[in-house]
């Protein structure tokens, strides 16, 4: 399958890795690199630095709903796009261009936790479970019908930054599944 990826943090990073070993990446788009340190020095995101080592070319827009951006997506005539954490609401221009839509790895058991910060929303609210949810994309943050739905358990020694690298683990296997489900046609629509 033909994949466009849109992601930034280390969280995107992982799910990137698993889907170059089954699918080929034709490109992907992430935040622009930011001045960070003392010497406000420009530093790539995670997404950004994996994408360079499997030598996938790379964009990074300021606004990816910009009519020449949107076009170049459009070229690399894509099956799917897949977004984690990417940063930005995708517009119904870029949203209408793969045949199986743009699928999101969500990092919570959808609808609950929708939005920013899903992990540590969790752990603070005390849950013992959370999970990763794909889904399908549409206008609005978080807003599209679910595809599938892995749990994670929270145990008492879970911090933010231990759950995330479950979580992102997770969310890698995730999307294999549900890439293979709309491949087969076997994907199905829950309503959240």
């Amino acid at each position: 399958m033909r994949i466009i990826y849109m992601g930034t943090p280390e969280f995107a990073a992982i799910a990137l890795s698993a889907i170059v070993k089954e699918h080929e990446v034709v490109a992907v788009v992430t935040q622009p690199d930011k001045p960070q340190g003392r010497n406000r020095k420009l530093v790539p995101t995670p997404v950004k630095v994996k994408a360079q080592e499997y030598e996938i070319p790379v964009y990074q827009p300021e606004k990816v709903r910009e009519a020449e951006m949107v076009e170049t997506l459009r070229s690399y005539k894509p099956d799917a796009i897949v977004v984690a954490a990417y940063g930005q609401i995708l517009p119904e221009s870029i949203l209408s261009i793969p045949p199986y839509g743009c699928i999101n790895i969500h990092a919570s058991l959808l609808p609950k936790y929708r939005g920013a910060a899903p992990i540590e929303r969790a752990i603070i609210d005390g849950e013992t479970v959370t999970g990763v949810t794909t889904m399908y994309m549409e206008k609005g943050l978080d807003t599209g019908d679910m595809i599938d739905k892995v749990e994670v358990a929270i145990t008492p020694e879970d911090t933010g930054a231990t759950l995330h690298d479950k979580l992102a683990e997770a969310g890698a296997a995730l999307i294999l599944e549900t890439l293979t489900k709309l491949e087969n046609h076997t994907a199905t629509r829950t309503k959240q």
